[in-house]
């Protein structure tokens, strides 16, 4: 079969260009990107908030797309959603690998017996330990819940651009919102909804 011209990859779908992608084709892969890139980068500034690590971000996600995208499979969504979730993924890892090299990275100075600690031990402690229950509370969810409290929490969207990210009715989003912050204060011991 003839691969199509760049002016004629422009005209079809993505689930056709993706396959394409999935071939090898770079000219296709390119096509992709211009769809995508632009939202892409979005929703990593949104979640990291730092233009740099946004664009690490979209970068490691879209050399993700081009290594798998024979792994892309239309019956969990489309091209958008898909590379959106490579994304969400993406910043997901870029935050824990931050928090873990931020773990072991101790300046000179940090060791001096003699600077007082920003914050009170105790504090931090009780701090860090909240946030280790509610991560494991939310790997408890469903990923359809997950992923519309992620980004309405982490990524600061709104209920109708959730639904534009993911493609969803507006009221599916508000739907799968409302069911997972009823089972994450469940399992966090807080029926009353004091904690979240």
């Amino acid at each position: 079969m003839q691969r199509p011209r760049p002016r004629e990859l422009r005209s079809l779908a993505d689930e056709e260009l993706i396959e394409l992608v999935g071939d090898g084709d770079a000219s296709a892969f390119e096509v992709i990107f211009e769809r995508h890139g632009g939202p892409a980068f979005s929703l990593a500034f949104r979640m990291c908030g730092r233009r740099t690590m946004a664009e690490d971000v979209v970068q490691e996600a879209f050399l993700s797309v081009w290594r798998s995208g024979a792994a892309y499979d239309r019956g969990r969504g489309s091209v958008r959603s898909w590379v959106l979730g490579v994304v969400h993924n993406r910043a997901v890892d870029a935050f824990r690998h931050c928090a873990a090299k931020e773990g072991r990275d101790v300046s000179e100075e940090g060791n001096d017996p003699g600077v007082a600690s920003p914050e009170r031990t105790d504090v931090e402690a009780s701090r860090r330990e909240a946030g280790r229950e509610l991560r494991g509370a939310l790997a408890k969810l469903p990923v359809e819940q997950r992923r519309v409290i992620e980004l309405a929490y982490f990524g600061g969207f709104t209920h109708n651009e959730i639904a534009e990210v993911l493609e969803l009715p507006p009221g599916t989003v508000k739907g799968r919102m409302r069911l997972g912050l009823v089972k994450l204060r469940q399992t966090l011991g807080d029926p009353a909804g004091t904690v979240i």
